[in-house]
């Protein structure tokens, strides 16, 4: 996809606002209708473009209002990017690394007492983690590794929301910590056609089999009622734009240059959703059916008229 094409793109997918050097904003052509403002002037979520990890995370949170107004000095922390597949980061199947390392640098600064990374993952863990790249970006950007292969690091815990998951054994970590970042991966997915933000979720459980059981969609939004995370990070610097989870090659992978952030999971997942569902338009964003569970559960809003988005090309 080049420039002109990934433009269209992200107009098509109400993903922008062009913010010029002289910081004047010109509004794209978009299905994404202009927003309300916040009474305190932060953005309830920014979509950033054209940028590297690092940068686009720095300025969506400059949108947002700062890391503080989610993490506070003392805080003991949990990031949870996706990690699942043992695949290199130009094949996009996880997290990027970079995008980790800068979030650690950022919670550090904000003071947090204690940061652990970890994901429950598909491929081999030792794999994952190693090849990933962010086992290695983790430990040199000073946080800690925690590992979720084994169940004795998972405890059950009731889901009170739950419609069809009504309880699940869930990584201690989560759990035991104060606050938890959630940093998806933007890709495809062949049985909840998208991972996102409320797909995320399963890493955080040891038996995802039951998902599938029980209705996936429905348990997605479910899982996402334990203990919510307090920001969600959508990383779509590359995006496996068809055979996910983890793609079969690089002809999968289609660099976007993109990243969404949200304290709001359903809002978040319905900005991302309507980029990807661009991007792969054998797939109707009408048919990701979690994303609209999730607010049924109370847990966001798909109405992205009624918040303070901010859209960014860098």
């Amino acid at each position: 996809m080049d420039r002109r094409d990934f433009l269209k793109t992200l107009a098509a997918a109400g993903a922008l606002v062009t913010v010029k050097s002289s910081g004047m904003m010109d509004v794209m052509a978009s299905t994404m209708p202009a927003t309300a403002t916040a009474s305190d002037g932060k953005a309830d979520l920014a979509a950033i473009m054209n940028g590297e990890p690092a940068e686009m995370l720095q300025a969506a949170m400059k949108e947002l209002g700062g890391i503080e107004r989610f993490i506070k000095k003392g805080d003991k922390i949990v990031i949870k990017p996706n990690i699942g597949w043992d695949r290199t980061p130009e094949l996009a199947g996880n997290t990027n690394p970079d995008l980790i390392a800068a979030l650690i640098k950022m919670c550090q600064d904000a003071g947090a007492a204690e940061i652990k990374v970890f994901d429950h993952t598909c491929d081999n863990w030792s794999r994952c983690y190693d090849h990933s790249g962010i086992d290695a970006a983790v430990k040199k950007a000073g946080a800690t590794m925690v590992y979720g292969h084994e169940q004795s690091s998972y405890q059950n815990v009731e889901i009170p929301k739950g419609v069809s998951l009504k309880s699940a054994q869930v990584h201690k970590a989560i759990i035991e910590c104060d606050k938890w970042i959630n940093v998806p991966v933007l890709k495809n997915h062949g049985g909840a056609l998208m991972t996102c933000a409320m797909k995320n979720h399963m890493g955080i459980v040891w038996d995802r089999r039951a998902f599938h059981s029980r209705g996936l969609h429905q348990c997605i939004a479910d899982i996402c009622t334990y203990k919510p995370a307090v920001l969600h990070i959508v990383d779509a610097y590359r995006t496996v734009a068809t055979n996910g989870p983890q793609g079969r090659s690089a002809s999968d992978v289609v660099l976007t240059k993109a990243l969404f952030a949200s304290p709001d999971i359903v809002a978040v997942d319905t900005a991302a959703g309507k980029f990807f569902t661009q991007i792969n338009k054998n797939i109707k964003f009408e048919d990701i059916e979690h994303i609209p569970d999730g607010q049924k559960h109370g847990l966001g809003t798909m109405d992205l008229e009624s918040i303070n988005v901010k859209r960014v090309r860098l």
